[in-house]
């Protein structure tokens, strides 16, 4: 990310590539999604850029980064370009991958978390203000490009989701307090929730459903 604070330029780095990485990961998978709706090219295009840099945008209007770095850093775009023509070139070969929307989200659930904590953390905000930005990063973009494709948002089934963006951020906050190595804590923190995820979906672990009783139906 082009963190627009002072710090360590291999920090710096480092969450560039992280962030890079969460880009890449949700444009592919809004790039699927949109092609799933047999959207034309700019429309593959918007949604693509959409769901990576949604969350994003909403975490720099909240701590004051302006302008949001997915607006004003090229390679943001440029990343979400390149994911689109991943999703239509190699749709082959990503069509073997059982649920690829799923996964490549997933995959950039844990990026964004450690990336939109660490970023909250860099512009003075407490802990609590980061773990839940981290959040907001992670699944911001995911909810804009199902609201806007008209499907129900992922967040607000009861698919385990939310939770482990929460707890990738929170990984990330705690290592920043702790004094962990940073460069392995971004890492550590992606891989949590990306587990957190893969292993909710396939023992299809959820939060509690609320239902009516036959008496208030």
């Amino acid at each position: 990310m082009a963190l627009h604070f002072s710090g360590n330029m291999m920090e710096h780095n480092l969450f560039v590539l992280v962030d890079l990485l969460g880009t890449l990961a949700f444009a592919v998978s809004g790039a699927l999604a949109a092609e799933q709706k047999r959207l034309d090219l700019f429309g593959v295009l918007a949604i693509s850029y959409l769901t990576a840099c949604g969350g994003g945008v909403i975490r720099d209007l909240c701590i004051g980064a302006l302008p949001p770095v997915g607006i004003s850093d090229w390679r943001y775009l440029a990343t979400s370009a390149l994911a689109s023509a991943i999703a239509i070139w190699a749709r082959p070969m990503i069509d073997h991958l059982k649920q690829p929307i799923i996964f490549f989200d997933s995959l950039g659930l844990g990026f964004f978390a450690v990336v939109g904590a660490h970023k909250a953390l860099g512009f003075g905000h407490n802990i609590e203000v980061a773990i839940l930005l981290g959040m907001v990063t992670a699944v911001g973009g995911g909810v804009a490009r199902d609201v806007v494709l008209n499907r129900v948002p992922i967040i607000l089934e009861k698919e385990i989701y939310a939770v482990a963006a929460l707890v990738g951020a929170a990984i990330q906050v705690l290592g920043q307090r702790m004094d962990w190595t940073l460069t392995l804590t971004p890492w550590f923190g992606a891989l949590i929730c990306f587990a957190i995820r893969t292993l909710a979906l396939h023992y299809s672990w959820g939060l509690p459903v609320i239902r009516r009783s036959d008496a208030a139906q």
